[in-house]
């Protein structure tokens, strides 16, 4: 069942014009009150209404087949109908005041989340973030819907990767090549392995000597500890902007002491974080590149094995490994899934490891090839 969605007055007054029933619509955030001699004299069935506003006046045009969802009391928007871009997420940040991190529109969120605690008893809060994840869900579903879903390839690794390791420019120039040959790059959306995939991204279509130069203003603050972390990376955003080509970064206010890149021009933002990491794999189907990583990236390449084992999605999809000192000694995760593979505990694998940029880019490339 597909319902048609209506989140802006233009598109309510027009529908409203249309006829005199109205079928399967989801209304986000709408207030009827300016429409309300129109609404009156419609009759809704099978409508959502999410958050809206709806004189009583409305209230015999509702049939009973219609779900009405209230606003709740809280800083964030329960009831979306798009992803978060960084000037929403920041709105309110002054990078040349960095202690306004704490007061922009996600550092309010971060606040109350902790304030009514990570594992809230309170039923109003815990349904508030509930509605707010499936809404993230269904807008991320909505723009991943015009890309080819094996052209989306995720980049994994830690968030402690510093601007200034060697890394974390290999990591850039990776995701900016595939970006340029039209695949849509998507991470974890914070600091590390996860800013350098979206930076790599925003500078698509730039030389290779534009982002060196790019990272040496941002190796000022290495750590997303480091005070100027955030703002070094909007006055790179405000130095060399674009608006052609697209990242998606998919953070959680789980771990909201860790900002959301400003560089993932689609930032899908939620506060369970087991929905946040299990829609990562989900997604990048175009297959996922391993960096140097610990605990949080170990589990990623466990979780994603299993998935390509049993081809939950139908297909196996491409395990590139970056580093092969890295993954072979000194975490040597990739030896022991060969090893598993070759004895049949694992299956359907892709697999491969590699040092240089270009070869893990024919990696991505061959798979879609």
């Amino acid at each position: 069942m597909t319902y048609i969605e209506i989140d802006c007055p233009d598109q309510l007054g027009v529908l409203l014009q249309r006829g005199t029933r109205i079928n399967q619509y989801v209304f986000h955030n709408m207030d009827f009150t300016p429409f309300i001699e129109m609404a009156a004299n419609r009759i809704f069935t099978d409508c959502i209404f999410l958050g809206c506003t709806l004189p009583e006046k409305m209230n015999e045009a509702l049939g009973r087949s219609c779900l009405v969802f209230p606003k709740i009391d809280v800083p964030y928007n329960v009831h979306r109908s798009e992803l978060y871009s960084p000037e929403e997420l920041y709105a309110g940040f002054d990078p040349a005041h960095p202690e306004t991190q704490a007061t922009c529109y996600d550092g309010c969120v971060y606040s109350h989340y902790l304030k009514q605690g990570k594992q809230s008893n309170n039923l109003r809060i815990t349904l508030a973030r509930s509605l707010h994840d499936h809404s993230i869900s269904e807008a991320l579903h909505d723009f991943l819907s015009s890309y080819d879903e094996r052209r989306l390839v995720g980049i994994m690794g830690g968030h402690g990767l510093l601007r200034t390791d060697a890394a974390y420019r290999k990591v850039a120039r990776i995701s900016k090549q595939l970006t340029e040959a039209d695949y849509l790059m998507i991470s974890g959306g914070g600091p590390g392995a996860m800013e350098a995939t979206h930076l790599g991204a925003w500078f698509a279509g730039r030389t290779f000597e534009e982002l060196d130069e790019a990272i040496d203003l941002l190796r000022v603050a290495p750590s997303f500890r480091d005070e100027g972390w955030l703002s070094t990376a909007f006055e790179v955003r405000q130095r060399w902007p674009q608006d052609k080509y697209e990242s998606l970064g998919v953070p959680t206010w789980l771990y909201g002491h860790e900002p959301a890149t400003p560089f993932a021009t689609h930032i899908a933002k939620y506060f369970d974080n087991s929905i946040r990491e299990d829609g990562i794999l989900t997604i990048a189907k175009g297959g996922i590149i391993y960096s140097p990583g610990s605990a949080g990236t170990l589990q990623e390449i466990f979780q994603d094995a299993v998935q390509n084992h049993y081809l939950s999605f139908g297909y196996a999809s491409p395990m590139v490994f970056l580093d092969s000192d890295y993954w072979t000694k000194q975490i040597p995760v990739y030896p022991l899934l060969e090893e598993l593979l070759a004895k049949g505990r694992y299956k359907n694998l892709l697999l491969s490891i590699a040092d240089e940029e270009d070869d893990i880019v024919a990696e991505i490339k061959k798979f879609t090839a």
